[in-house]
């Protein structure tokens, strides 16, 4: 699939893997991109990546990943200029580590401690429920677009018309003290299963990568003893990926029509008890 003239919506756009996709995405050519970030600093990346490229390539969208109103409004602006998104990275995504369950004892008791339950739904919605719906959304986009032209069913002579990558994680296999983003990062699996059959009834591949650990705010935020103690040592690359290994990967899945699976992008990773 070619990408170059395409339009796509990145989530996560402003920092890491989707950040680092953005600016691939642009490299090869692409029309337009909706950078959708939580910060606001979503809006400063996009100003700098637009002058130096000399055209607005990035168009940049602030808020909040869950909310679907707020991914109902991009997807419409984005739209009402360009038609149908044809790529889709949901690339946002937080952790909440800690074991899931504890037992402790003071003032002579016995004290059971589990896992949050907001923070695990709060994990769920962000690593697993919003890059879903954004996923489908932009299957929608082109089932609209497709309507429109009056077309039917995607037919093979078309070639592919549009790509989704959706960002797994090496945890979905299991991690100590992750029980809710390994949780979210397994269910992708499913989903992208399920969306690889049905998405391409509109002329859209579905696929979904798994990175290692990938030097990112949110893998730095884990600390650096964390990293040098325990993520390093099991890595046979000796150190972190980086976020650009992994944008080329995702833009290579995209482009490559055959496809159509998961890519494990791990740098070696060998977890030890």
């Amino acid at each position: 699939m070619k990408i170059e003239g395409k339009i796509a919506v990145v989530t996560g756009a402003a920092s890491g893997i989707g950040q680092a996709t953005c600016l691939k995405l642009a490299e090869e050519g692409i029309r337009a991109i909706a950078a959708v970030d939580r910060s606001e600093g979503v809006v400063d990346f996009c100003r700098i990546i637009n002058d130096g490229f000399a055209r607005q390539i990035l168009y940049p969208y602030a808020g909040d990943v869950v909310d679907g109103e707020f991914r109902e409004r991009v997807f419409a602006d984005v739209e009402s200029k360009f038609d149908a998104v044809q790529i889709c990275v949901p690339a946002a995504g937080i952790t909440r580590d800690r074991l899931a369950v504890k037992v402790s004892i003071g003032d002579g008791k016995i004290k059971l401690d589990l896992y949050s339950e907001d923070e695990f739904r709060r994990v769920m919605n962000i690593n697993l429920v919003a890059p879903i719906y954004w996923a489908l959304r932009t299957v929608g986009s082109m089932a609209m677009s497709r309507k429109r032209a009056g077309l039917g069913p995607w037919d093979p002579d078309e070639r592919v018309q549009g790509g989704i990558v959706l960002i797994g994680s090496v945890s979905s296999a299991g991690n100590r003290g992750q029980i809710s983003y390994a949780t979210a990062k397994a269910g992708l699996e499913g989903a992208q299963a399920t969306l690889s059959i049905e998405a391409i009834y509109h002329g859209v591949r579905c696929a979904i990568i798994h990175p290692g650990f990938t030097d990112t705010p949110m893998v730095r935020a884990m600390g650096e003893d964390m990293i040098n103690e325990r993520i390093i040592p099991n890595t046979q690359l000796k150190r972190l990926i980086r976020p650009e290994e992994i944008a080329e990967a995702i833009v290579f899945m995209l482009k490559n029509s055959s496809v159509s699976g998961a890519l494990w992008a791990d740098a070696g990773w060998h977890p030890t008890m």
